[in-house]
């Protein structure tokens, strides 16, 4: 099993395809590592033996019968904001502690028609509202690299699975960066899609204009083949694109010979560690020897990302959390004189302290006298954020820079200081507010051993050439074959 569990997902496939394993006896190899080392990095919220095995006997029938797809048969790990079907379903809080999804998320839908195997549901930050995993009802989730250090936020639970073998992949959402940060943070990949791409049907909403779904693996090659079950056109999400199906496999192998990598002068400037920079310049002179060049570049509203989505995404929160009332599902008070009384105690009761503080402040900047000055100012800032990515790419194909400005920080170092916090996202969030693909890959280690990420940012809907971008640095380097344990 030991060679498994740092397989990549097409030597898995291969290993199920020639029937030198099952889908059966791999899930159940998962979910006895998940029982023997979940507690230590409490990784998952949920596993339910039962029904994972269940889903391994229909694969492994599927399998026989030769109508098997790449993943069918493959244990994925399914972050706890997608509403699965039979599945308690908790989006990391309390509002949602007994709430088991009578319906699946598109993205569990398209995982159940290929015959993949769902694992379990991934610790995460309540409501995807954080960037290390520590707002979770359900605990802290602690990074495998090293257990005093945070994992990442919000889908810090499948970052960790991931990076300690509990499973060969995860999905993941990224708000804010969310799916790219943790991967950083714990030394995997993982990418965002370009916004519309993925269905976010079923996908509990934290900020709709910002939320995307995306895959979380070992290497850009496993994150190409969980794209391709992922991606798809949607008639129940409004926001779903409707566009021909690609195969995010075929150009993986192309040279990188004269594609054009933009650095922003912004990104490489005060507020990068010294660690991470030298991970990250060793990284690009690698690409520059693969025939890659680099050039300078500007993303001038660079600053501003920050300000505007913590305005913009708490504005949308507030108006999404606002089904959570206590009447219909999910937790409600014990007791109560009336229904505002229900309403009142229910949501103080059932709701962190990150999540009410986002509510307030997204109900503040959306009230009456404050809408002009904080939000619509906002989308403005937001279109001249866009303005400044679609100028850069006149100048180059893929942005490059760190994915974060440090390594992964200790556990409670930033709980009492929000803003430090949110600058975790100073890179990231960019992406979210325009709706561009981005990815973060790792590429080397930093101070105590931990993890460094580089972000890989493309124009809209150049998901392949990123992941072409990534597979080929891998193809020369092993950081992505790195392990924890």
């Amino acid at each position: 099993m030991n060679t498994l569990l740092n397989a990549s997902l097409k030597q898995l496939s291969s290993h199920l395809a020639n029937k030198k394993i099952s889908s059966t006896e791999l899930t159940t190899e998962f979910l006895n590592r998940i029982h023997e080392l979940n507690s230590q990095y409490n990784a998952f919220i949920t596993v339910n033996e039962e029904m994972s095995l269940a889903q391994a006997k229909t694969a492994d029938t599927l399998l026989a019968s030769g109508r098997a797809s790449p993943l069918t048969g493959i244990p994925i790990a399914q972050k706890d904001i997608f509403c699965a079907k039979g599945w308690l379903t908790t989006c990391g809080s309390k509002m949602l502690s007994n709430f088991v999804s009578p319906y699946d998320a598109g993205v569990i839908e398209r995982f159940n028609l290929i015959g993949a195997v769902n694992i379990g549901k991934t610790n995460m930050d309540e409501f995807a509202m954080g960037s290390s995993n520590e707002t979770s009802f359900y605990g802290v989730v602690r990074n495998p690299w090293d257990p005093l250090a945070v994992p990442g936020g919000s889908s810090g639970g499948a970052a960790s699975a991931v990076a300690a073998r509990l499973a060969p992949a995860a999905t993941g959402t990224d708000t804010g960066g969310s799916i790219r940060q943790p991967a950083a943070l714990c030394g995997i990949s993982g990418i965002k899609p370009t916004y519309g791409l993925v269905s976010r049907y079923g996908m509990i909403a934290f900020a709709s204009s910002l939320d995307q779904a995306g895959p979380m693996a070992k290497s850009a090659e496993d994150l190409a083949l969980l794209l391709n079950v992922m991606v798809g056109f949607d008639f129940r999400d409004s926001t779903s694109l409707q566009r021909d199906a690609e195969d995010y496999t075929l150009d993986l192998s192309k040279p990188l010979d004269g594609v054009r990598i933009g650095l922003p002068k912004e990104y490489f400037a005060e507020g990068m560690s010294k660690d991470v920079e030298a991970a990250i310049e060793t990284a690009l002179d690698e690409y520059r020897k693969l025939g890659a060049q680099t050039v300078e570049i500007s993303l001038p509203n660079t600053p501003l990302s920050i300000p505007v989505y913590y305005v913009l995404a708490p504005a949308e929160a507030s108006s999404n959390l606002s089904r959570f009332d206590g009447v219909r599902y999910g937790y409600r008070a014990e007791s109560y004189s009336d229904l505002g009384d229900m309403y009142r105690k229910t949501r103080a009761q059932g709701f962190g302290p990150e999540v009410k503080r986002r509510i307030l402040i997204g109900t503040y900047v959306l009230s009456h006298g404050y809408y002009d000055a904080y939000y619509i100012k906002a989308q403005k800032l937001r279109r001249l954020i866009a303005q400044d990515f679609a100028d850069a790419y006149k100048h180059c194909d893929i942005i490059m820079g760190p994915t974060t400005p440090t390594v992964a920080f200790n556990l409670g170092e930033k709980s009492n200081d929000p803003i430090q916090m949110y600058l975790s996202d100073i890179y990231t969030s960019a992406a979210n507010l325009t709706g561009l693909p981005a990815m973060s890959i790792p590429v080397g280690f930093g101070d105590k051993h931990r993890p460094v990420g580089l972000h890989i940012i493309g124009n809209y809907f150049r998901e392949a050439q990123m992941l072409n971008v990534a597979h080929q640095y891998q193809q020369a380097t092993d950081w992505h074959q790195q392990s924890p344990l």
